[in-house]
């Protein structure tokens, strides 16, 4: 019998940190690729470094940081009433910072492949900064928001590392879809555990291709 619960869990942890990440990463996104300023390079390397960082040593320092234990988890706890450790909302917040690049540099690239002359028309028609964003930039680097949202999906539902230090394996709280084909692995469970990364396969497939299609038929009736 297989328990669904950790893939229900797993795909609310996807939709939860994807939509949040999104609203994070739009400012950044747009300041990243519009700045002029010396320190960028710094910014673009912190923003990066989930790409090439072990998910267990970023997973490790949160562990730390998020603590009671420690000053900022105790602050956490005592002012805001959050504990992060070994909970669902510990597990979000984990997840947003390691696919944090998977959002930003989809929306980046997107924002800087446009034009400049496209901003400054807007400007010139009297459009402010957030209409410019909102009904000129933004409805033009569709592609690139579909893949960011997508590709930041698809990363956060194949995480492993990362959510089990955070979150542990507490069934129906932080036993994500990944940690529990490893719990059937560990089991000599083979059936469950296949029956687990078939389903997480089959949807992280389907997505990309959606993906793929929908991007290919963009550009086709764009530039035909």
């Amino acid at each position: 019998m297989i328990d669904y619960q950790p893939l229900i869990l797993t795909f609310q942890l996807a939709l939860t940190t994807t939509l949040l990440l999104f609203v994070v990463s739009l400012p950044l996104a747009y300041w990243l690729a519009y700045t002029r300023v010396r320190w960028k390079p710094v910014a673009e390397a912190l923003v990066s470094m989930p790409l090439v960082l072990p998910p267990t040593v970023l997973g490790f320092y949160l562990l730390l940081a998020f603590s009671p234990s420690n000053a900022f988890g105790q602050w956490l706890e005592g002012w805001l009433g959050l504990r992060l450790v070994f909970s669902f909302e510990g597990l979000v917040v984990a997840s947003m910072l390691y696919s944090l690049p998977f959002m930003v540099h989809p929306i980046q690239s997107g924002f800087a492949n446009l034009p400049s002359s496209l901003r400054e028309a807007a400007w010139l028609l009297g459009k402010s900064r957030r209409e410019t964003l909102f009904r000129v930039l933004l409805p033009n680097i569709k592609p690139s928001l579909l893949t960011a949202l997508v590709l930041s999906f698809a990363h956060t539902v194949g995480e492993f590392g990362l959510v089990l230090m955070i979150g542990g394996n507490i069934p129906g709280r932080t036993k994500v879809a990944s940690i529990a084909v490893y719990d059937e692995v560990e089991s000599l469970n083979y059936a469950a555990a296949n029956v687990y990364s078939l389903i997480l396969f089959g949807l992280t497939f389907v997505i990309l291709l959606v993906v793929y299609v929908i991007n290919g038929h963009y550009f086709k009736s764009r530039f035909s």
